[in-house]
């Protein structure tokens, strides 16, 4: 990119040598983490100087703590004249707008420092009264923001950091003309932090209107599942993801498994199957209301739930430690979808699996997930699972297309096997030699 850089900074193997304050280093340490993760480890001294940073680095690296504790840091170092705030966070979704929150008051708890939210779905009157007040730091979704800064709500003339979190999905999700409006009322000089697992043309084309020559950390491949998450996929017919789902979950190694629907209205129909045969299951989707999504993710996280069904509203806004597997029901319509997904699991170097059900209808996105990734992914066959077990769901069956059949369930030959692929799922990559 024009005007970036990007780094290769050596590891950095421990939090004491970045340079950041005693009380932040403090915190650091009650909350566990014991050394910096790579994205850590090259941005944070960046930050601390006071550049502008592209951040592109694969979900459930560190990238949040990446901005959040040099940026506490900085605000530390700094008393201002008066109470305004002095970081904004913009973030695709409620959920990582919380979740940001709870790790920076995790990060600040040491520090006299005053941390808010703005998102929809709540009363706004706390709301307000935070941006009135000037709490140093504002985590926000840019609707309600900007609804509420253009009833001159919110003082940010001392604004001094800006971070753009999740850019390439606010992207997806229509935010971009909010952000420019938003945009439009911050101070010119400040640093500007924007972080990214992909980077549109768009993105591309924003970082040089609101950056001043910014350095780009990429960590590891762009786009691409982390090495940690153990992936596969299982070919079904439409009508028996149902029961395979049941059936997996009869092993209790998937022990806090988050399963994704591409419809509200499916993710409601699933976890009321699992519940009715005795699978404790909570949903998220955009019926629910805030509070509901709260409990649901709370039950989630203390293990009173078993397993989370959601829409990729959740694909970037959970952040619970140990979620043992990922479940695509629905096979995800974009290759990033899926990254975004399985990134669930196999977070901050610790291991997980990613299970994906493909119907024939699914082929070709099958096809272009693997061109996307650059590699086939292992097909799998459930052990004692009945392909001839009727319909679950009690929905009408489909009627298929003419030799459109249930396909296969052998895992497909590896790339540089020369034999004549048996899989009728099996990816154009492999069969580049």
């Amino acid at each position: 990119m024009e005007g970036a850089l990007k780094l290769a900074s050596p590891p950095v193997t421990s939090f004491e040598t970045l340079g950041l304050h005693p009380l932040i280093l403090r915190a650091v340490r009650e909350v566990g983490y014991t050394e910096p993760t790579p994205i850590q480890s090259a941005a944070i001294p960046h930050l601390l100087a006071g550049t502008d940073i592209i951040g592109i680095a694969q979900t459930g690296t560190g990238k949040t703590a990446a901005f959040t504790l040099p940026m506490l840091n900085r605000l530390t170092d700094h008393t201002p004249e008066r109470r305004s705030t002095r970081a904004l966070i913009l973030a695709p979704t409620r959920e990582l707008v919380i979740q940001i929150q709870e790790n920076i008051v995790a990060y600040a708890r040491h520090l006299p420092l005053r941390v808010a939210t703005v998102i929809g779905g709540v009363s706004e009157s706390p709301q307000i009264d935070a941006l009135r007040q000037g709490a140093d730091i504002i985590i926000a979704t840019p609707g309600r923001l900007l609804d509420l800064m253009a009833r001159r709500h919110g003082d940010f003339s001392g604004l001094k950091f800006l971070v753009l979190d999740e850019a390439d999905r606010m992207l997806d999700m229509g935010f971009l003309p909010a952000i420019r409006d938003i945009l439009r009322s911050l101070p010119v000089q400040r640093q500007t932090l924007l972080f990214s697992a992909t980077l549109p043309r768009e993105i591309e084309v924003l970082t040089r209107q609101i950056q001043r020559t910014p350095k780009t950390i990429q960590i590891g491949r762009r786009a691409n599942p982390a090495e940690t998450v153990t992936q596969r996929i299982y070919e079904i017919p439409r009508h028996l993801k149902l029961n395979l789902l049941a059936h997996l979950l009869q092993d209790q190694k998937l022990s806090t498994v988050l399963v994704f629907s591409r419809t509200k209205h499916g993710a409601d129909r699933v976890a009321k199957k699992l519940d009715q045969i005795g699978i404790r299951t909570a949903t998220i989707h955009a019926n629910r209301s805030q509070n509901q999504r709260q409990r649901a993710l709370s039950d989630f996280k203390s293990g009173d739930v078993r397993v989370l069904v959601a829409t990729d509203i959740a694909a970037r806004g959970i952040d619970v430690e140990g979620i043992s597997h990922v479940v695509n029901f629905d096979f995800p319509p974009h290759c990033e979808d899926y990254v975004h997904r399985i990134g669930r699991t196999g977070r901050a170097q610790s291991t997980g699996d990613a299970f994906s059900f493909a119907t024939p209808e699914d082929k070709e996105a099958v096809w272009a997930l693997e061109r996307f990734i650059g590699r086939s992914i292992p097909r799998g066959k459930a052990d004692g699972f009945n392909y001839s077990a009727p319909d679950m769901t009690g929905a009408p069956q489909r009627p298929q297309r003419p030799g459109s059949g249930a396909a296969p369930t052998r895992p497909s030959p590896p790339r540089n096997n020369p034999g004549r692929p048996q899989n009728r799922f099996k990816s154009p990559v492999s069969r580049r030699r």
